[in-house]
């Protein structure tokens, strides 16, 4: 009786293990079903492409001879480092980026605190806030344009009606002017975003964290570094990291505001790039002016993670 009991138990925990195993191979089977689409798009619009411009760089290929392009090993990363401008690009894109995302931030976190007070007409202000991230980056630079505009520009005309400066400045063709007043455009049109994520994220504060501190004794400075910050610090990461890569590949404003003048004073990598590829048709040494930009951001990306993984460990 006892050997049919055993028998009929283990009958039973077979059955049941291939129902788990039958599971098991549906649920992988729709999961595989529902991610493959995005797989594939992914493949066509970024692997693919990659690994294209990978296997260019090492080829003589430009627009007359594409069907006859010769491998010519790292040729092309040979030339590109025997200029200067390549290191001026990388210089302009550094400084480009990493001074937008820092005055982007300092601006991001004083707009989203005070969003985040009990003031009237709050809810008014936040949808106003959205408003230039929603303007195309293209209608962005035109407009820009115009109000940096020597002749007619509202900048000019505001500067010189208040006593700030007594002629005009041609702001986009100087060399001194051509790149703050590009990062100017850029943070108008990326503040938003930064502002919007970080004050979602001072939202989902315990409100019992700074009755706490209130109690202790603290004041707006001490829970800020000890309480606001350290519950932001991922919400940081992501909408600095984010950021940086945004600004460190940006083109539109560049390529439209200035085209990268005067004299090199805005090209950056994409400008580079593009200039490279599609002006002096030379499509290998375009390709890897990108896998090197690539390079850097990866890299750039693993240490900055790599940074933040530290600081919480």
């Amino acid at each position: 009786m006892s050997e049919k009991n055993s028998t009929k138990a283990s009958s039973i925990s077979i059955r049941q293990n291939r129902l788990l195993l039958s599971n098991s191979v549906k649920d992988r089977i729709f999961l595989i079903t529902i991610l493959a689409p995005a797989f594939i798009l992914l493949c066509f619009t970024i692997f693919i492409p990659i690994m294209k411009s990978v296997y260019m760089s090492f080829f003589d290929i430009t627009l007359t001879n594409i069907k006859s392009a010769a491998w010519n090993n790292f040729a092309n990363y040979r030339d590109v480092f025997s200029t200067g401008d390549f290191g001026t690009a990388l210089k302009n894109t550094v400084f480009y980026a990493s001074s937008v995302v820092i005055i982007q931030f300092i601006l991001s976190m004083a707009l989203a605190m005070i969003l985040n007070m009990n003031i009237p007409g709050r809810k008014l202000l936040r949808t106003l806030v959205l408003i230039p991230w929603i303007v195309p980056t293209i209608v962005v630079a035109l407009l820009w344009m115009w109000i940096f505009q020597p002749q007619y520009g509202v900048m000019n005309h505001i500067l010189m009606g208040t006593g700030i400066i007594n002629e005009p400045k041609t702001w986009l063709s100087d060399l001194k002017l051509a790149m703050p007043s590009v990062m100017i455009a850029a943070l108008w049109r990326q503040l938003p975003f930064m502002t919007i994520m970080l004050l979602s994220g001072m939202q989902s504060i315990p409100e019992d964290m700074y009755e706490a501190a209130v109690i202790d004794g603290a004041n707006k400075k001490q829970m800020f570094f000890h309480i606001t910050l350290p519950f932001l610090a991922n919400v940081i990461k992501t909408v600095t990291l984010v950021a940086v890569i945004e600004n460190f590949k940006m083109f539109p404003l560049f390529w439209i505001m200035t085209g990268g003048g005067p004299v090199m004073a805005t090209t950056t990598l994409a400008i580079l790039s593009y200039q490279t590829a599609f002006t002096s048709l030379n499509l290998g040494k375009g390709a890897a002016i990108g896998v090197l930009w690539l390079l850097i951001l990866i890299l750039f990306s693993w240490g900055y993670n790599k940074l933040f993984s530290l600081r919480e460990d």
